[in-house]
Formats: C-alpha cells, sequence, structure tokens
C-alpha cells in the first residue's frame, strides 16, 4: 500500500502523530509511508526512518503540493489534523480512501472519518492519532517500539531549561522562576543549560542579563534533529508543553513539563509520547502560589539525587 499522512502543522502536533507512522511501519512493514509536513518539519521529517518519503505543505504554493502528490498516486491518505485547505488538497489529488477525525466543516472532503470527540479529554493526543490507523487497518495494534525515536547518544549530566513556548501553551513558570529552579542545582554535578527556539530572543536575553550563576546559553542556529540529539544526551529536561517537550517525550528522556490548569491544556491531553516513569508533570495556573512552585522545585532536587 502507498500512504500519505499528513500532518502540516507544529513541531508538536507533527511528533504526536509519529506513533501513527511507527505502528503501521513496524506492523505494516510493506506500507510505503510518506508524510505530508509543515515547512518546519520537513528536513526533520526527512531523518526518520520509520518514514520512507516527505511532501512539504507549501502554503504558499499549493499547486506545486498537489502535483507532487499526485504523482505519488496514494492509496490511501490518514490526516491527523484537517483544514479546509488541506481537505480541498487531497480531493483534488484523487486518493480515493481519505481518512480524518469527524471534525471540523472540513470533514466534507474526507470519505472516511472517525468520530473521537477529542474535546471530552478521554486519551491523550498522540493515542487519539493512533485510533485513526484503525479506519484503514482494522487490526492495527496500537502500539510500537520504545524509544519512538532511537538516537545513538550517549547520556550525560546535564539538564536542560527550555524557558520558551513559541505562544503555544497555558501553563508556564515565569523567567524569574526558570532562574530561580536552574540556580537551586548550579552547584549540583549536573550542567545547567538553556536553550531557546527561533522566536525566544527576549527570554534568551532576559535569562543573560539576569544570570548570576555557571549556566551555558544556545540558542536556535542547530537543525531540529541536531536539537533532538541534544535533548537525547540530558539527562533532564525542563519545559512547559510545548514542541521541545514533545521531542524530549520522543527520545524518552526524563521531563519536568508545565501545563495549563484546563482540561483541554492538560496533561490528560498533552502528555508527551515518554514512559509515564519518566513524566513529572505540574499543572499551573497563571497566577501559580509559591508553593506550587517549591513543590516544583524539589521534585527537581529528588530526580537528581536519586
Amino acid at each position: 500500500m502507498n500512504l500519505l499522512i499528513s500532518r502540516h502543522d507544529k513541531i508538536g502536533d507533527f511528533v504526536v502523530t509519529l506513533p501513527l507512522f511507527k505502528a503501521i511501519k513496524e506492523q505494516y512493514p510493506n506500507t510505503n509511508i510518506t508524510a505530508l509536513v509543515s515547512k518546519i518539519n520537513f528536513e526533520f521529517a526527512k531523518k526518520i526512518d520509520f518514514i520512507d518519503d516527505v511532501i512539504l505543505y507549501d502554503k504558499e504554493n499549493l499547486d506545486i503540493t498537489l502535483e507532487q502528490i499526485k504523482l505519488k498516486k496514494f492509496d490511501a491518505s490518514i490526516s491527523a489534523y484537517i483544514d479546509m485547505a488541506l481537505g480541498k488538497l487531497l480531493l483534488k489529488s484523487g486518493i480515493k480512501k481519505r481518512i480524518s477525525p469527524a471534525t471540523k466543516i472540513a470533514q466534507i472532503f474526507f470519505n472516511k472519518t472517525v468520530k473521537q470527540r477529542r474535546s471530552k479529554v478521554e486519551k491523550t493526543e498522540w493515542q487519539y492519532n493512533l485510533d485513526l490507523g484503525l479506519k484503514l487497518f482494522p487490526t492495527l495494534k496500537l502500539d510500537f517500539s520504545r524509544p519512538l525515536l532511537h538516537l545513538e547518544t550517549k547520556k550525560e549530566k546535564k539538564v536542560i531549561f527550555h524557558p520558551g513556548f513559541g505562544g503555544s501553551s497555558d501553563g508556564n513558570l515565569s523567567l524569574d522562576d526558570y532562574l530561580r529552579l536552574a540556580k537551586s542545582i548550579c552547584t549540583s554535578e549536573y550542567e545547567v543549560n538553556f536553550t531557546f527556539g527561533p522566536d525566544d530572543s527576549k527570554s534568551k536575553d532576559y535569562i543573560s542579563n539576569h544570570l548570576d550563576f555557571d549556566a551555558k546559553l544556545i540558542d536556535s542556529k542547530m537543525s531540529l534533529f541536531e536539537f533532538t540529539s541534544l535533548v537525547s544526551s540530558c539527562y533532564l529536561f525542563v519545559s512547559t508543553s510545548t514542541g521541545p517537550m514533545h521531542l524530549a517525550g520522543a527520545v524518552n528522556t526524563k521531563t519536568i513539563s508545565f501545563f495549563g490548569d484546563s482540561l483541554f491544556a492538560s496533561s490528560k491531553r498533552w502528555a508527551t509520547i515518554s514512559d509515564e516513569k519518566k513524566q513529572n508533570n505540574f499543572m499551573l495556573p497563571l497566577n501559580y502560589s509559591k508553593e506550587q512552585y517549591m513543590e516544583i522545585e524539589n521534585k527537581l532536587i529528588k530526580i537528581l539525587n536519586d
């Protein structure tokens, strides 16, 4: 079978779709799987060994994307996230089986839909994505080998703090509390790193100007795959619920993660793909208390002491 799986939005959204790719590839190895992804995930997707080919969802020139899809003569498509533009694109492509969640008006462009009611948050986002595979492969086991991404990296005694969030998180520590949290372990045997994405220049300037202990600041000049390798090599990754957190989960690195205190933004929906014992998830309201902060700091110290 020649299969197209689409997820054309942000980093974390693409990562939580990867279990679907991997489960199908492991259980149906003769399936040729192509990923349709946004520009930010394009080069990263090319590095993943259970994806056979990658097509760029070029929102500035969808005619080119359409021609590339037509050339592949896909038997079926599975779309984990849909909108009107994607729906029209796949309909025009001539793919006979087009699977999607039964959500939004855009579902009219798909001929095999799955009612999921994700707003009820009865499972994590990556589990909802994995469920879509059953529409095409009824005997699909909803499982895959761990870690999701296997990188040849050596664990080092370093903790990464990633204070940015790319505008996609409802719960996070203040920059002052990130500094305070990092300083609480600065005399330990662990190296302290701060990482920053391309939209985190203000956060980087603030951290840099207020840093009064030894720490390494790492900016966004590396590729997404190189960043994932860095995260794979660290002992612990501390961040809000955002793309880099999901990359940490994909390589099964221990995490301390911050989520919004609503069901929609909670870890019940957005938890990482890592083993549950490696996850330390905290729900934070906008005005979290000193006691809530101290709970996080105590957990950090306990993890490193253990």
